[in-house]
């Protein structure tokens, strides 16, 4: 089910933890809400699964407002499914049980219940941990039971809480695969919380950056790494440097920008118009270049990232030391031929 947020406000005392926020998000699709600790995030998620109620504007799921200043559907009635950080398993519980908890309620024959919980514990491969309780799984085995609880309760809309924060890195990435997978399984439309961009550049169709309760940015993965809408987002998402510029020409989708000595072509939103401006430049728009007579950056800190090198340099005319990619060691002081191959102009009003 698609999920529609217009104007929503949610305060906490003196504090506005949700500012005025408006976004669709398409049935069906999987989208990450991004953004860094006491953004926001986990409170967006709470005011759309019904556990807070807002201070100011709407909700709607599937259509239907389930949260305006006139009307508060409660989260049982909204048709969504929550996986927290911590999971929320009852203790004392079997897997099996606390996956059919929320089928209890539904209305169900038995032998319906039963065979939607063991085909949920089926499809994420726990069929044989069924009578265990919680506190004898694996941290990624625990995190599978709320997977396979929203599975069996048929959610339209599956809202998730940082659900790999507690885990130890090495089973992160099955595990996104795993969500991914989930995703495709059931169909449901997919809100994911999160603070590692990582983790949203590699599962969502589309991003929202939140910052300081308010929105900066919802686009896809790629938009938001190489078109950013603001200084905020561009220092955000991935490594960049950003430069101030002389904007001397526009054209459909580009511009010709000086930086001191460098003059370089570089992405350009519609509305660009000449003058001022300021240029990001990720490791991609820089390209380590042979001796005939290339600028040369210094090299201020390198280290190796697995198949690569990632050192920081300053290049003359250049505000903000450069992110080189580098396929060998290098050593602070050490000077590298650089070629400015592209970048991004930021609009001139974000």
């Amino acid at each position: 089910m698609s999920v529609s947020l217009r104007a929503l406000t949610k305060r906490f005392g003196q504090q506005t933890a949700v500012r005025d926020i408006s976004l669709d998000v398409e049935a069906g699709s999987f989208f990450a809400i991004l953004g860094p600790s006491g953004c926001g995030k986990s409170t967006l998620l709470r005011l759309i699964a019904g556990l807070e109620t807002p201070d100011g504007g709407e909700i709607a799921i599937g259509g239907e407002t389930v949260a305006s200043r006139s009307r508060h559907v409660p989260p049982e009635a909204r048709n969504v499914g929550v996986v927290f950080q911590s999971y929320a398993l009852w203790p004392h519980m079997s897997v099996r049980d606390n996956v059919a908890f929320p089928v209890e309620s539904a209305g169900l024959a038995a032998s319906d219940r039963k065979q939607r919980v063991e085909g949920s514990l089926d499809k994420v491969g726990l069929s044989a941990f069924a009578a265990r309780k919680p506190a004898s799984l694996s941290g990624g085995q625990r995190q599978r039971v709320a997977l396979a609880r929203c599975l069996a309760q048929q959610a339209g809309t599956i809202l998730m809480d940082e659900p790999l924060a507690n885990l130890d890195p090495h089973l992160r990435q099955s595990m996104e695969e795993e969500l991914a997978l989930f995703h495709r399984q059931t169909g449901a439309t997919t809100l994911y919380i999160t603070h590692d961009q990582r983790e949203a550049m590699a599962l969502a169709d589309r991003i929202a950056i939140l910052w300081e309760g308010r929105l900066l940015q919802a686009a896809s993965p790629e938009t938001v790494y190489l078109r950013p809408a603001s200084e905020s987002v561009a220092r955000f998402i991935g490594r960049s440097a950003l430069t101030r510029v002389e904007v001397e020409t526009v054209e459909a989708g580009s511009a010709r920008v000086r930086a001191g000595a460098h003059a370089l072509e570089v992405r350009a939103a519609p509305q660009a118009r000449a003058g001022a401006g300021t240029v990001m430049l990720r490791p991609e728009d820089v390209e380590i270049a042979g001796d005939d007579g290339a600028p040369r950056a210094r090299v201020l800190h390198a280290s190796y990232r697995g198949g690569f090198f990632e050192a920081t340099a300053t290049l003359a005319g250049i505000d903000e030391p450069l992110v080189l990619h580098l396929a060998r060691r290098v050593a602070p002081g050490e000077e590298v031929p650089v070629r400015l191959a592209g970048g991004w102009l930021l609009p001139q009003d974000g």
